[in-house]
């Protein structure tokens, strides 16, 4: 080991010759201490002469020319993920085609917050109506789009409901963009101005997969389908977060969906 100047450190302190020590009968006199050494070469700042020797410690022998034993390094710490919603309090509108993953992601999402959230499912309100369903698979007309509108109003007060109570709550709905006073305008007024969009849109093939596993009067045809997916298309460019999940399982899509979410709350979208 070296000084900072490079000199040796001064060799071990021997056995009773520490600091106190008087000579004994035939010890002969006290040895002399050598005068201090100085660097090599110019005077690092800094540098002090070596003082008197320390007594030794006790303990087993210690190599004294060997390298010095630093502590073992920390790991080096990876990139902080981003944190998620946390324990916000929440409005969430999901949207996407027939297909998506809208209810099974929002579901999966409002299962796995820390805090209480609730799921509303479009769907779901409007098959409240058991006599005199309209079926939009029989024809669209006046009646079914009076059900629809009935059930996200329906939505809507029950989203303001929970979130007046502490409760987040997350909404997901086939909104078409190309409709924006009864689809996004709407849902805003049911809801309140703090309504977080998120857009759902994998690629057209994995929307007619996933419908073809549908039953009942959720599954729609093709053609159906592919007109849904083809209208979606317009909220590229419409400042809305657009996740693709066509590579995604759920539990990935429900993590990117916070992550949006919570770079939403910090920078809320222009709609």
């Amino acid at each position: 080991m070296q000084l900072p100047g490079g000199s040796p450190l001064p060799p071990p302190q021997g056995p009773g010759h520490g600091p106190g020590w008087t000579p004994g009968v035939g010890q002969g006199p006290p040895a002399v201490p050598p005068p201090p050494r100085t660097p090599p070469g110019p005077t690092p700042p800094g540098w002090a002469p070596q003082g008197p020797p320390r007594p030794p410690v006790a303990g087993p022998p210690r190599d004294t020319t060997g390298p010095v034993r630093l502590p073992p390094g920390g790991p080096v710490p990876l990139p902080v993920p981003p944190a998620g919603t946390g324990t916000a309090t929440l409005a969430v509108l999901l949207i996407g085609p027939a297909g998506a993953g809208k209810t099974t992601v929002a579901r999966h999402w409002a299962t796995r917050r820390r805090v209480p959230t609730a799921h509303i499912s479009l769907d779901d309100v409007r098959e409240w109506v058991r006599a005199g369903f309209a079926d939009p698979q029989t024809g669209w007309n006046d009646h079914s789009e009076a059900q629809y509108r009935l059930a996200r109003r329906t939505c809507g007060f029950s989203a303001r409901n929970f979130l007046a109570n502490g409760i987040s709550c997350i909404l997901d709905d086939a909104v078409f963009p190309d409709r924006p006073v009864v689809g996004l305008g709407g849902w805003k007024r049911h809801v309140g101005p703090g309504l977080l969009p998120v857009v759902l849109l994998p690629g057209l093939e994995i929307v007619l997969e996933r419908n073809a596993e549908r039953g009942g009067n959720r599954r729609l045809s093709d053609e159906e389908v592919a007109a849904i997916h083809g209208r979606m298309a317009g909220w590229y460019g419409s400042g809305l977060p657009i996740i693709d999940n066509s590579a995604y399982d759920v539990e990935t899509t429900a993590r990117v969906l916070d992550e949006v979410l919570a770079r939403a709350v910090a920078s809320p979208p222009a709609w």
